[in-house]
């Protein structure tokens, strides 16, 4: 499941990167797929940029060890979390408490995608470009 999974979004993404993908079809891939997520000290290996928290997510273990080469440790065995990109964006990404993106194969120059915390990505309450609300839901 997770290598279909991820080489379907992967392809999706090469084809928006290219200028004939569909923005929601990325989306709902990325929905869709089986991500790694690293890990380090069992927490989800993340990175600031931006004023966001970025989760990294890989849609393949080759595209995770070449971020692991990239930063330099390439030989070490670096543990990870298989996670529905759904749960990434609906559940870890609200829990973050701080605004918070999937950042996709981020080593990879021309096949890395960036899914910032905005609506139609992630849920309203978590995403940057909600509407100010007055109005409270406790009750």
């Amino acid at each position: 499941m997770g290598n279909d999974a991820g080489a379907a979004l992967a392809e999706r993404i090469a084809a928006y990167r290219g200028g004939s993908g569909d923005p929601r079809k990325m989306v709902g891939e990325l929905r869709r797929a089986a991500l790694l997520v690293p890990l380090d000290g069992g927490r989800l290996w993340t990175g600031h940029l931006g004023g966001v928290r970025w989760i990294y997510a890989f849609t393949g273990e080759e595209a995770l060890a070449r971020f692991a080469r990239s930063r330099g440790e390439g030989q070490r065995d670096r543990e990870y979390a298989q996670l529905l990109g759904a749960r990434l964006l609906d559940e870890i990404v609200p829990a973050m408490g701080e605004p918070a993106g999937v950042a996709v194969d981020v080593a990879d120059e021309d096949g890395a995608m960036l899914f910032p915390p905005v609506l139609g990505i992630v849920p309203e309450a978590a995403a940057v470009d909600r509407e100010p609300d007055d109005r409270t839901e406790e009750g």
